[in-house]
């Protein structure tokens, strides 16, 4: 298998990963968002501790490399708060597809960092991913737009994320690169868990516990993923997430999204596929 092939795979693993950590998000009901963030980390701290200690790995990375998994975890861990809290009041599917703007961002961000090659075509490409995301946010300047925003904003930070995978993923192993964001995560959030800390049921504390199986499962699919391949084509396949998460809410949440959303979310995903489409035809033309 070629490497793009296993970057397509890996990818598919992820998103499917991540839809399924986002229903557990919301099968836990009105548990804290942070204590559902944190969940979400110590059980990854334990697989990814585990991946590293069997590859005889260094558990903090190498000392020229800390500084961008900190960079990493920091922007991965804001994320993930924003898209948990997007998820507890939004369908599954709209949150979804909000935090799948981010391989927009990501394109941007690698031409900037990594130097990947940004074309024209992706300045109007961006515009209107912007436009059909407001399709999808609906904008009325009140407090209701908070879990949209929310959403946008974890896109954001999941793109630098993102991108600093990217340049990690030929200088540290994916299993260090998830245990530092994992432990990152963790100590981070020890302070606000104890201020805000409820008891779950035992119903509640599975799904936790499902959440950080399920986002292990993704973070390491992710990282394998940009291993492989580069940051602004393999990010195209992450709109399957949207996919999974619909069915999920669909399902067993009985969650329908508006003709809007619907709308917007189409054209982002064809705005995607069109772009992947002319970066292939452009790369066979050139060669």
């Amino acid at each position: 298998m070629d490497n793009k092939k296993k970057a397509i795979t890996f990818q598919i693993l992820a998103s499917i990963s991540f839809a399924l950590m986002a229903a557990m998000v919301k099968f836990a009901g009105d548990i804290p968002i942070v204590e559902k963030v944190f969940f979400r980390n110590l059980i990854s701290v334990f697989i990814a501790y585990w991946g590293v200690r069997k590859l005889d790995q260094s558990l903090l990375g190498k000392p020229g490399n800390r500084k961008w998994l900190l960079l990493r975890s920091f922007f991965g861990l804001i994320g993930v708060g924003l898209f948990f809290y997007s998820i507890s009041y939004i369908n599954l599917a709209d949150s979804s597809m909000l935090n799948r703007i981010s391989p927009f961002f990501v394109m941007i961000l690698a031409a900037f960092f990594l130097k990947e090659k940004i074309q024209k075509i992706h300045i109007p490409a961006l515009l209107i991913v912007f436009a059909a995301s407001l399709l999808i946010i609906k904008p009325q300047f009140d407090l209701s737009i908070l879990p949209f925003v929310a959403g946008l904003g974890g896109a954001l930070c999941a793109a630098v994320a993102y991108t600093t995978i990217r340049f990690l993923s030929t200088r540290e192993h994916p299993a260090v690169i998830v245990f530092f964001f994992s432990l990152f995560s963790v100590v981070s959030l020890i302070p606000f868990v104890i201020v805000y800390y409820e008891q779950p049921t035992l119903t509640q504390l599975l799904f936790l516990v499902l959440t950080g199986v399920f986002a292990a499962g993704g973070q390491f699919g992710l990282t394998y993923s940009y291993r492989y391949e580069k940051a602004a084509e393999v990010s195209l396949y992450s709109y399957l997430n949207v996919v999974f998460a619909g069915l999920i809410g669909f399902v067993f949440l009985g969650e329908i999204s508006d003709i809007w959303t619907i709308i917007g979310s189409v054209i982002i995903v064809a705005t995607s596929v069109f772009l992947v489409l002319y970066g292939n035809k452009k790369k066979t033309l050139d060669s």
